[in-house]
């Protein structure tokens, strides 16, 4: 090796930029001295020598490192070198390779913020957006409150996580990372083995304010949002499922890689008593649920939900005046449409 080297420097005249191969010749307290073969001898020292002193010291003289020059001429006669330089270029050409052929690699989490992880790669800062975290660690917080989302990703900071390169910059300096790139694949196979219709039994990994997740069959997960969850109106998702507990729901829909499920769509449909049972005109009874901006949301016959429109009232003050959650009231049926699942409704005051 060192005879091959010699015999390169002979012909190669190194440029200022270039990374080379050159062979330990000296170290001092303050500066290291590299053979550059009849091109004369390299230095590396200053910032460059303080920066890369934890490396040099566990070099012998003899061995052959990969350096750049970074000036042709010093003060002293030298060819300035950094052994530092030359292996961040180095790391972003294999970086670079690594994105190309969507290589899975192991990184260690060294810090969070509210966007995500913070990790190094050969000494470069990069960053796993949480969005890019796989779904069993994306950060499952009602509200999205960022300080728990925070708190959930400083759980990660020390542990190893593989991750799959997405995006490279080494002008910006900038690596994006993803996790649930490295499951892609074999999640889109996966996904291959489902439509929508079927019915699926899983276990609910997590429960947010907007629904719940369900890991099934293969690892897939997927999301029966709060308005899947019952035909009825649905306040807390939590009131309605537990984490692991176990679950069959319907795919409803599969698109972009995700799968959107329903219980609901297991249940048999009130709306489609509706039209059978009642008619325009007629009173029914019926319990407030809920007070919204135009109107207030009113359960019958176990589960439908009609509603009283505000103008029925003229301002949100006299509907509050006239109706109370939680009470029964008669209401007269303005109109009905089952496929719709709209029902239009006016109180009956006594």
């Amino acid at each position: 090796m060192k005879q091959e080297l010699k015999e390169k420097k002979l012909l190669d005249i190194p440029k200022e930029g270039e990374i080379v191969d050159g062979e330990i010749v000296g170290k001092g307290r303050a500066a290291a001295f590299i053979d550059l073969g009849s091109f004369g001898t390299g230095i590396i020292y200053g910032r460059e020598f303080q920066t890369a002193k934890d490396e040099l010291k566990d070099l012998e003289d003899g061995d052959i490192v990969k350096i750049k020059i970074i000036s042709l001429d010093s003060e002293d006669g030298y060819v300035e070198c950094s052994r530092i330089q030359a292996k961040k270029e180095l790391a972003w050409d294999i970086l670079e390779k690594q994105k190309e052929n969507d290589e899975t690699i192991t990184v260690k989490i060294e810090g969070a913020n509210k966007g995500g992880l913070l990790a190094k790669i050969s000494g470069i800062s990069s960053f796993i957006p949480s969005s890019q975290l796989s779904p069993e660690n994306y950060p499952r917080v009602e509200g999205g409150d960022s300080a728990k989302v925070l708190k959930e990703l400083q759980k990660f900071i020390g542990q190893e996580m593989s991750v799959r390169i997405l995006d490279v910059s080494k002008e910006g300096e900038k690596i994006i990372l993803s996790e649930k790139a490295k499951d892609a694949e074999s999640k889109e196979a996966s996904l291959g083995d489902y439509k929508e219709g079927d019915v699926v039994e899983g276990e609910v990994t997590g429960i947010v304010d907007f629904g719940a997740f369900v890991r099934f069959e293969d690892g897939v997960e997927g999301l029966i949002h709060i308005s899947e969850m019952d035909w009825s109106l649905v306040e807390d998702p939590a009131d309605i499922l537990q984490e692991n507990e176990k679950v069959k729901a319907k795919v409803i829909k599969i698109a972009d890689g995700k799968v959107f499920l329903s219980l609901k769509a297991l249940k048999e449909d009130p709306w489609k008593k509706v039209e059978k049972n009642h008619k325009e005109g007629d009173v029914i009874k019926g319990v407030v649920s809920k007070f919204i901006s135009f109107g207030a949301f009113v359960e019958v016959d176990g589960g439908i939900q009609g509603l009283c429109h505000i103008s029925e009232f003229q301002t949100r003050e006299k509907m509050e005046e006239v109706l109370e959650i939680g009470k029964t009231y008669s209401f007269k049926i303005l109109s009905i449409n089952a496929s719709a699942h709209r029902l239009s409704l006016r109180v009956v005051e006594n």
